[in-house]
């Protein structure tokens, strides 16, 4: 069986659901209070994808402001990203723009979905689905999905989307 380790980036604003997400794809459990990430925490998860062996290195980003410097440091050698929004904060959707500024300093076409968090929430969302498909357009991303961390909505379905763009991605690119 073919074997790969992919870098995977979990980008967004503080307080988007970064961490939460990641918990519930790690540990299948949910966890409604987390620390503020200073830097970047690893997790890693194997998986089996298309008959090959992928190890996931999924490094959770810092998404405070202050923290922004550190942040360049953390990019090289990503396979693919995830960049959240929470769809009850408007802030953390405009600042997409931002994060896909980073992501581009150091890429030109890093497979990069949008990922909907707090999707449960829906009767507090005022992120419209259009504007979000919208967003993904503008900015050439991959794919957009809606998750719950608190569900488990579309949880798994956005790493391994990821992880096989990542690895599509991977064997388009030049040895």
């Amino acid at each position: 069986m073919r074997q790969i380790a992919l870098k995977l980036l979990i980008l967004g604003d503080g307080g988007c659901g970064k961490t939460t997400l990641l918990h519930r794809y790690i540990k299948r459990e949910f966890i409604d209070t987390t620390t503020m990430t200073i830097g970047v925490e690893f997790f890693t998860k194997q998986v089996i994808l298309d008959s090959t062996n992928v190890t996931m290195i999924l490094w959770d980003i810092t998404g405070q402001e202050r923290f922004r410097h550190m942040i360049p440091s953390y990019m090289r050698g990503a396979s693919g990203a995830l960049l959240l929004f929470d769809v009850t904060n408007m802030v953390s959707f405009v600042n997409i723009g931002k994060w896909m500024s980073i992501v581009n300093k150091f890429y030109d076409n890093l497979p990069v979905i949008l990922i909907a968090a707090k999707c449960d929430l829906d009767e507090f969302s005022i992120v419209s689905d259009i504007y979000a498909k919208k967003t993904k357009e503008k900015f050439r991303m991959s794919d957009f999905i809606k998750t719950s961390s608190k569900t488990g909505e579309n949880v798994d379905s956005s790493f391994e989307s990821l992880a096989q763009l990542a690895i599509k991605t991977k064997k388009l690119r030049p040895k």
